[in-house]
């Protein structure tokens, strides 16, 4: 079954308006909740009024934009940032020192999820996918058993070997202790082929597709009659999230 989730909900207005517009349209099954964003508080009223199924976008590396954000809350976030910008390698490195801040952000952001949506996340994923950095794979704190999204599947020869072999075993650690899907994919770039493949892959085996209407030519395309047509297709029923 295909799994359609819109990340970044709460990031800013427009990003905001432009998921409810697709969930509102049946074009996603779900999205990605940010805190302590532009928009999270307005963003959290909305997804409640609407019932749109949402998990928490956990945000090591953006800048947070919330106007009533704790001093202390800013400055660990400033150190997990700083770091995983620095060097593309320190996503895969475990940092000892900065294992205080790594859970520090993460606890805020968990908790306050609790807060502006009344419930604890069922499902957690990562901006820019830093929620598989080493540093929280090795912290131990997402609860067992919780949706998490896994790696980016890709097809043979697309990657390099050791990059596929870190990924084959990040997903086997995964799989073991949370929930997952059997395959996750970004819409982007948008392609026929590519879309028509997953398809058919969805028929067998559950996958997740990415999708960020906050990107203009995203959200024309969700809109769009080609994929109201596939969205309408009764074996692209959404896996429970």
């Amino acid at each position: 079954m295909l799994f359609v989730n819109a990340d970044d909900i709460g990031w800013n207005k427009e990003t905001t308006d432009r998921i409810l517009t697709c969930y509102i349209r049946k074009s996603i099954h779900s999205a990605s909740a940010m805190t302590f964003m532009a928009d999270s508080e307005r963003a959290a009223d909305l997804v409640n009024e609407n019932q749109l199924p949402v998990g928490l976008h956990l945000n090591l590396d953006e800048k947070i934009t919330g106007s009533q954000v704790p001093v202390k809350l800013r400055e660990h976030h400033r150190v997990t940032s700083d770091y995983l910008n620095a060097k593309k390698w320190n996503q895969v490195i475990y940092n000892p020192f900065l294992h205080n801040s790594f859970e520090y952000v993460f606890r805020s952001q968990w908790d306050e999820f609790y807060r502006i949506y009344g419930q604890e996340p069922k499902r957690l994923d990562g901006h820019h996918h830093m929620h598989l950095c080493m540093n929280m794979l090795v912290s131990g704190k997402y609860p067992k058993g919780l949706k998490v999204r896994r790696n980016f599947s890709f097809r043979p020869g697309e990657k390099g070997p050791f990059n596929r072999f870190y990924r084959y075993m990040i997903d086997l650690w995964l799989t073991s202790r949370f929930q997952c899907t059997d395959h996750f994919f970004s819409i982007a770039p948008i392609n026929d082929g590519k879309l028509r493949r997953l398809v058919s892959m969805s028929s067998s085996s559950d996958v997740e597709l990415m999708v960020h209407p906050g990107v203009e030519n995203e959200c024309s395309f969700l809109l769009s009659p080609k994929w109201e047509s596939l969205m309408s297709d009764d074996n692209l029923k959404p896996v429970s999230s």
